[in-house]
């Protein structure tokens, strides 16, 4: 049964395009569309302006510094862009929930969609479960979407980084490694 449509495709493409911001407003809307967005409306500069708005405002939620900040800055982003929730069927996909008004340009599309998919994400998995990768070369932003709980890198790339490096590090010091 699939009921959050919302949830972690949603904080994924934001994590995708706050890591690698769009250049273009068709490089934003290929990325989308790429994620399995159905982009309705040509695509424009003001979105693309209001998207890196809208990841800005994501990013100090995930940089916040507690739950209770957390939850505060994300009301505020679900307040200037979710709409009333209503039941839609588009595209051939059936009936399902949006949490915004028919023929909205992709930036105000996708504002809404970060801000719930966000919501819904923390809600159900954990206010803890977005966060910045752990390895300090590196400042992408993920969401937690392991069965744990305990992700601390955003791939398996940066974590093995890491791993050598403080292997490295506690050999030079003559120390056994440091457990990750």
């Amino acid at each position: 049964m699939h009921l959050n449509p919302y949830g972690a495709d949603a904080v994924n493409l934001a994590a995708d395009l706050a890591n690698r911001p769009p250049r273009s407003a068709e490089e934003l809307a290929d990325r989308c569309r790429a994620a399995g967005l159905l982009v309705e409306e040509p695509v424009t500069a003001d979105d693309l302006d209001r998207v890196r708005a809208v990841l800005l405002a994501w990013e100090k939620v995930v940089d916040a510094g507690d739950e209770r900040e957390r939850a505060e800055l994300l009301n505020r982003m679900l307040a200037a862009s979710a709409g009333h929730p209503r039941l839609t069927a588009h595209a051939g996909d059936g009936w399902h929930l949006h949490y915004r008004d028919d023929g909205q340009p992709l930036g105000a599309v996708l504002a809404s969609l970060i801000a719930v998919g966000t919501a819904l994400h923390l809600v159900g998995r954990g206010m803890h479960r977005l966060r910045r990768c752990a390895d300090a070369g590196c400042a992408a932003v993920f969401a937690d979407t392991s069965r744990t709980g305990r992700q601390r890198y955003c791939s398996h790339r940066c974590a093995n980084r890491d791993a050598v490096r403080r292997h490295r590090a506690a050999r030079a010091d003559g120390n056994r490694p440091a457990p990750a």
